[in-house]
């Protein structure tokens, strides 16, 4: 059997630099509370944890000390929250994800209407939203836009994909909200996700099985997994070796194998041995 990895996958910088930061901050400061996952990825947090950062949900759970943004960055409000309570501020948030945060703010500040592509519930989204102003809205459909204000600036999150984010765009410019309103765009999408989107779609093109490993909760490894399906290949969304039904590699001859932008090292070298203990 023959296993091939894509070109690239895995960390991102803005990942590790986010894990840096952190590694940094619980080894200097007594107390030391992300706000949230630092990044959606299980054994990266449960490592961190170890070291001695909490995880919090709320700022009313911390009470001194320092508080640390995720990679994914939060609303402008709870950066004011935050140095309102004279907590210590540990900014992790990736530099990508700031950049579009200060695209929306810029927009806002225009005034633009800000319509963020992707997921309304999604943490970054929702801290773009927040810099975005009251009237922004967050979608990953065209026909949700109903009424055309006259400055209309649209930007994505970081970790959409292009063509779908081209697509939507397309829609967008089709309608009749084109030919009534002043249209911006940023495309605020990483980088480092295209590529690794690039590089999972060529490797699932000549594969018998994707194998994608990443947290379930991270959107970007959900966006490789849905862009490995896409070309009819079976594709399995793993976040561990241990999930692996080997029994079922049976018949494979060529399997790839792409990792989330959050997905450290260890984990993919403990699926790659996994899968070469497979003895049909």
């Amino acid at each position: 059997m023959e296993i091939e990895l894509a070109r690239e996958m895995g960390f991102c910088f803005g990942v590790r630099r986010a894990i840096n930061i952190a590694e940094d901050a619980v080894e200097k400061r007594d107390q030391l509370a992300s706000l949230g996952a630092i990044v959606h990825n299980r054994q990266v947090v449960s490592s961190l944890s170890s070291q001695g950062m909490r995880i919090v949900q709320n700022l009313n759970d911390v009470r001194e000390g320092a508080v640390l943004v995720p990679s994914h960055g939060v609303g402008k409000e709870t950066i004011t929250e935050i140095n309102s309570r004279n907590l210590d501020l540990v900014d992790a948030t990736c530099p990508i994800v700031r950049k579009a945060q200060k695209a929306a703010q810029k927009l806002h500040k225009e005034g633009f209407t800000v319509i963020v592509f992707g997921e309304f519930d999604h943490t970054e989204v929702e801290g773009l939203l927040s810099w975005a102003g009251e009237n922004a809205l967050a979608t990953l459909n065209a026909a949700n836009l109903k009424t055309p204000p006259s400055q209309l600036g649209i930007l994505s999150q970081t970790t959409q994909r292009e063509d779908q984010f081209a697509d939507f765009i397309s829609q967008l410019l089709k309608s009749d909200i084109a030919s009534m309103s002043e249209i911006r765009v940023y495309n605020t999408i990483c980088d480092a996700t295209a590529k690794r989107q690039a590089a999972a779609l060529e490797l699932a093109a000549k594969v018998d099985l994707m194998v994608v490993i990443g947290g379930y909760e991270s959107a970007n490894t959900k966006r490789l997994a849905e862009i490995c399906s896409s070309v009819g290949v079976e594709t399995w969304h793993i976040e561990r070796a241990e999930e692996l039904d080997l029994p079922k590699l049976y018949g494979k001859n060529h399997v790839g194998i792409t990792a989330g932008a959050s997905t450290p090292d260890w984990v993919i070298h403990e699926v790659v041995d996994k899968i070469k203990s497979f003895d049909p």
